[in-house]
């Protein structure tokens, strides 16, 4: 066979399930071997709106999923999903035709390897027919194993060249094993948390697979727990858990954050959002990081003692260490703090003026109406902007499987898509999107996939017909720019089939209710006209521009 079917056939074997892509004639071939050998194939509208919701499919699931591109244009379309996806180490496959060399005078042509590299992702190519199977086994073990984002170049000229291939000759994965951290490293950190009074430990998205022996830890030192934006519900139910840490954290949260004198982060980068720009790490507190990756230790901020190491052997290991020396220390975890955490949680039991008028809706009453409105086993995905704040908190989740922020890069207009992907690797809970009109109009060409795949998908449009980060960003300054006239979004999503209901006041939400209590093959869509005011967290969000 041609070496394009034998890597599209390697790779299903090798244990690719989902891919999503827009086909050209530079990846036909490749996407119909891949299907061929029984993996789904979801065409999107645009490539970007593939790359977007393979990333959400493969955070949502642990697997590697496939982005499938024409060579050139269409993985440069693809980029800004390509780029999330690696800022965020998501497994994820990008599978593209490119042009040779020897074709350099083709429309098609760009240096696609250093494209891809300069954007965050691993390279890899298919050299010819004698490697094409150890070529794409190389690649796809790289992003399963490594948990990277690789971009695999087949050129069209090596697509063409012929070999024998046979499943057999498909190599093994190759085993991992993640080391702990060291015995010194083990033995300080516990010595660190023995001595603390108030510990707190971050999880990040490093940290998803080690619940279970971060609560031990936790409880073996009275610390309270705490995750970044992106491990958001991994902790849900713990009686100790204070949700989210950084801009998205209540006050009591941050209060309880600042005030601590140990904090350790497993898997959480300790960036600019989760420390919301610093003020979330007392002057007096002793930072620890955990993680696997050596280069992501101090590379936000100093800590004072770093340990490479696998997050969940390692808190087991330092548990051990704290159970050997004695009983369980009260530390942070006294009935005063537990009252406090009580009553101070959630953003829904938090005090605020209503500024709702009649004809908008203040963004704070719509979400916590659809909070209590919409079914508790759901997937939520916000978008970046303004508005981010309300669907990010004031929507519950179940648990870290719930929670989806494709925010990595900072780019608006990825959650439709993003939800997409999340919808179709969650098939047994209810995606809810929210997201602001412009970042909507920007990806809007994609409920038609949504509306093709007949998902329950519910998308709230915050709608304040502006750019409204840069409108209160920018006060006194000329606006026209990021100023738009209203436009009717029920109206457009009617139009591509789906269910499309404006919502000016709380009793316009029964329209939602109405949908809940149907048949749900259509997605739903919200144009919630809202009520525009500078967001919480709009107040760090340009720190390091």
């Amino acid at each position: 066979m041609q070496v394009a079917e034998a890597v599209g056939r390697t790779l299903a074997q090798l244990g690719v399930r989902q891919v999503f892509g827009v086909v050209g004639s530079g990846n036909f071939h490749v996407t119909n071997a891949l299907i061929a050998e029984g993996a789904r194939f979801v065409a999107t509208r645009h490539e970007h709106g593939a790359a977007v919701a393979a990333d959400a499919y493969a955070r949502a699931t642990g697997e590697v999923s496939v982005v499938s591109l024409h060579q050139g244009c269409g993985l440069t379309n693809a980029l800004t999903g390509i780029t999330e996806a690696a800022k965020s180490r998501t497994p994820v496959l990008v599978v593209t035709g490119d042009t040779s060399p020897t074709q350099s005078t083709s429309n098609f042509w760009i240096e696609q390897e250093l494209t891809v590299r300069g954007v965050g992702a691993t390279s890899e190519r298919v050299h010819g027919a004698g490697t094409a199977v150890a070529d794409a086994a190389r690649a796809y073990s790289r992003a399963l194993l490594e948990r990277r984002t690789v971009v695999l170049h087949l050129a069209l000229d090596v697509q063409k060249q012929e070999l024998d291939w046979s499943s057999e000759a498909v190599p093994a994965l190759p085993e991992r094993v993640v080391p702990t951290a060291s015995a010194d490293g083990v033995r300080r950190l516990a010595d660190l948390l023995a001595g603390a009074e108030r510990p707190v430990l971050v999880a990040g998205r490093g940290a998803l697979g080690a619940r279970a022996e971060l609560e031990e830890l936790a409880e073996a030192c009275g610390a309270l727990l705490t995750t970044s934006a992106v491990a958001r519900g991994l902790f849900v139910g713990n009686p100790w858990d204070l949700d989210v840490m950084g801009g998205f954290a209540t006050p009591t949260a941050a209060d309880l954050i600042s005030d601590a004198d140990v904090l350790v982060s497993f898997g959480a980068g300790l960036n600019t959002w989760t420390t919301r720009a610093g003020g979330l790490i007392g002057k007096a507190t002793t930072v620890a990081q955990v993680d696997l990756d050596l280069a992501a230790i101090g590379h936000h901020r100093d800590v004072q003692l770093g340990i490479q190491g696998d997050c969940a052997s390692t808190a087991a290991a330092v548990t051990a260490g704290l159970t050997a020396a004695g009983p369980a220390r009260e530390g942070y975890r006294s009935p005063a703090v537990a009252e406090r955490l009580t009553a101070g949680r959630r953003w829904q039991d938090e005090p605020y003026d209503d500024t709702s008028d009649g004809e908008r809706i203040d963004p704070r009453t719509l979400t916590i109406a659809l909070d209590e409105m919409l079914p508790r086993e759901r997937v939520v995905v916000p978008d970046g902007g303004n508005f981010n704040g309300y669907p990010a908190m004031f929507l519950e989740v179940p648990d870290n499987r719930g929670y989806c922020l494709p925010l990595a890069f900072q780019s608006i207009g990825m959650a439709l898509s993003a939800a997409i992907g999340a919808a179709v690797a969650t098939p047994d809970r209810l995606t809810v999107c929210g997201i602001g009109d412009g970042g909507f109009m920007m990806a809007l060409t994609e409920l038609d996939t949504a509306v093709r795949l007949a998902l329950p998908l519910v998308v709230v449009v915050y709608d304040d017909a502006a750019y409204g980060a840069e409108v209160h960003h920018f006060p006194g300054y000329p606006q026209e720019t990021v100023v738009f006239p209203d436009t009717d979004l029920a109206a457009i999503a009617r139009g591509f089939g789906c269910t499309g209901v404006t919502v000016r006041t709380v009793e316009d939400l029964d329209q939602v209710r109405a949908w809940l209590a149907g048949p749900r093959t259509s997605p739903l869509l919200i144009d919630a006209k809202i009520t525009s005011f500078p967001s919480w967290v709009l107040a760090h969000s340009f720190a390091d521009e």
